[in-house]
């Protein structure tokens, strides 16, 4: 009882799980008549593959007869079969044409679908999810669903009318050979279910396997710098073997169940047909069937075993395409944990620059054991610079964090301009503030898309203006192609300082009334420091600011400096108050200032 229960089980899962391709019926009905042209060209060819053995009958029924007498008789009967072959041809052709189309169609807008859906997802859904592993999502699992919607679809439904109209055909023909043909069909539907099930699953942990293998090379790509410093390159080769091995052996076990079907099921179709054509021919010998019919009969019943064959193949590839489909679902119904309330309020115009804390704790979603930030206030005044100064790990960035509203806090208020950022739609809090990272992050484009990325509307005489501001200009001048010239990947056709200068041009585009700056000086030579600290002096003017300091010389006319430590403010106030504090800043301050220049970027970290 416990057997048939578990197989009743593994069948439902079966079913379910193909009803993820739903998915790619939805997008493709986008485009009716694509799929009208394409089921038109379907049925004609599956008819005109058909009229053969119904011609080929005639052919040695009729046309033979009548060579007899005359050659030029049979004639007709051959051109009438070579105008079926040409219908059969275009109607084809067209099939491939209209279907690949779709395919490639949907899988587009699949991607789209998914990539739109990707950019609202906060920070947090990418600590849970791998990138690489979505990267392996939006290309491999797009191909299986490229070739299911392009290709594997439209065979099945041509192999699916071949079949049906074949049996028919053949009980036209010789009903008591075709009730002996399909007293077969129960042994071919058994290995399916039972060889299936086990294909279901063996095919998934295929997809899951691939998917490894592109996260482990774009994991190493992307750190191929540090790879080579320390000469790790056998490892990395050892490590992305090991996955492609892994991906081979769950390969191996799949072409083996798919390879086990296809022996079964040709195995039974064709000796089903030996059988049949055994007795025909003693039909046929008896009188009681014509020599063209039991041509027609065996030619149109490989076809409906071919046919009835190809689509057991067909359920394999359709059970990949419903895994594919189900991983892609997960990323397009993916909802995000920050949201614009229904009704969100607007934020006061004109726009002043206030952004308080209030009591906030938070933890990462991914990091539940310990509060990034605990029972954090802070008021910033319009116009204020605020400098943030603390060891590493004690809560700087997660401020950033929080002000742009990438997470929620599990306690406490956060507030622009004396709305609750919950209460407002988290494009207008964004809008509000501009951001120079530490690690400056630059797109492969030109350096004007670069630039404009903050305001994409930017003017060139206003993006000019903006890289004088950051003493870009100079450097950006002497590219080859000057504003269009291409940065390279993540910008590194330029140096350090230039990317940062680029950065903060970016945020001066931007125009918003709170700068967050992670300063990112401590990895610079001391021109460019100099030039890029000149930047941040042009960029802070007449705005709120907050600074995330390493270096502490470079915030002491801060208005204000903050100390941080395990989440929680420590100390408050400028500068020389707290060097005379003898607290955790004077400690710090005393390790930079002290020390040589060599030494101060270490002690900062």
């Amino acid at each position: 009882m416990a057997k048939n229960t578990d197989g009743d089980d593994k069948s439902g899962r079966s079913i379910r799980k193909l009803g993820n391709l739903t998915l790619l019926w939805r997008h493709a009905t986008r485009y009716p008549k694509q799929i009208l042209f394409a089921g038109i060209a379907l049925l004609v060819a599956a008819l005109g593959t058909l009229a053969i053995p119904r011609q080929l009958q005639k052919v040695v029924d009729d046309g033979f007869a009548a060579l007899g007498t005359n050659a030029a008789d049979i004639a007709p009967f051959f051109h009438y079969l070579l105008l079926i072959v040409v219908v059969l041809a275009v109607a084809t052709a067209l099939r491939f044409y209209f279907v690949s189309w779709l395919g490639e169609r949907v899988v587009a807008d699949i991607r789209l679908a998914v990539q739109r859906n990707l950019l609202r997802q906060s920070p947090g859904f990418f600590e849970e999810n791998r990138p690489s592993e979505i990267a392996s999502r939006m290309t491999a699992d797009t191909a299986i669903v490229e070739q299911i919607v392009g290709t594997t679809v439209s065979v099945a439904l041509r192999n699916l009318v071949v079949g049906i109209g074949g049996i028919i055909y053949l009980f036209y023909l010789a009903p008591q050979l075709t009730a002996y043909l399909l007293i077969g069909i129960p042994l071919i539907i058994v290995p399916i279910v039972i060889i299936g099930r086990k294909l279901e699953n063996v095919s998934k942990s295929s997809q899951d396997r691939v998917a490894d293998v592109g996260a482990t090379t774009t994991e190493t790509l992307g750190a191929m710098k540090i790879v080579q410093a320390f000469g790790q390159q056998e490892r990395e080769a050892e490590r992305f073997a090991g996955s492609v091995e892994r991906t081979f052996e769950t390969a191996k076990k799949r072409i083996k169940l798919r390879s086990l079907l296809t022996l079964v099921i040709i195995t039974l179709i064709f000796g089903a047909i030996t059988g049949i054509m055994w007795q025909g021919a003693v039909d046929v010998v008896e009188g009681r069937l014509t020599g063209g019919t039991i041509a027609a009969f065996i030619f149109a019943g490989v076809l409906v075993a071919g046919s009835f064959g190809a689509l057991t193949e067909v359920y394999g590839d359709l059970l990949r395409a419903a895994g594919a489909s189900s991983r892609l679902n997960e990323l397009l119904n993916a909802e995000p944990d920050i949201a614009a309330p229904a009704k969100p309020v607007d934020l006061p115009l004109p726009p002043r620059g206030q952004l308080s804390f209030q009591k906030v704790t938070f933890r990462y979603p991914t990091r539940q054991d310990i509060p990034a930030i605990e029972d954090f206030s802070l008021t910033v005044a319009p116009g204020e610079t605020v400098a943030i100064v603390g060891p590493s790990g004690a809560g700087k960035s997660t401020i950033f964090q929080l002000a742009q509203r990438f997470y929620d806090p599990e306690a406490g208020t956060i507030r622009i301009d004396g709305v609750a950022l919950p209460s407002a739609d988290p494009a207008d809090v964004r809008e509000r503030m501009a951001y120079v990272p530490q690690e400056s992050v630059l797109f492969a484009a030109s350096a004007r898309d670069n630039l404009r990325y903050g305001n994409w509307n930017a003017s060139d005489e206003e993006i000019w203006a903006a890289a004088e501001a950051a003493n870009a200009a100079e450097f950006i001048r002497a590219l080859p192609e000057g504003l269009d010239s291409y940065l390279g990947e993540a910008g590194t056709r330029l140096s350090g300082g230039q990317r940062q200068r680029i950065s903060i041009a970016r945020a001066l585009l931007r125009n918003a009334p709170i700068l967050l700056l992670d300063e990112a000086t401590s990895a610079l030579d001391a021109e460019s420091e100099q030039l890029v600290q000149q930047a941040f002096d042009r960029l802070m003017e007449n705005r709120t600011t907050l600074v995330i300091a390493h270096r502490l010389a470079t915030i002491r006319a801060a208005d204000r400096i903050v100390v941080m430590d395990e989440g929680r403010i420590v100390e408050e106030g400028n500068h020389t108050e707290l060097s005379a504090s003898q607290g955790l800043y004077a400690r710090l301050a005393s390790l930079q200032f002290d020390m040589p220049p060599r030494a101060e970027a270490v002690a900062a970290k």
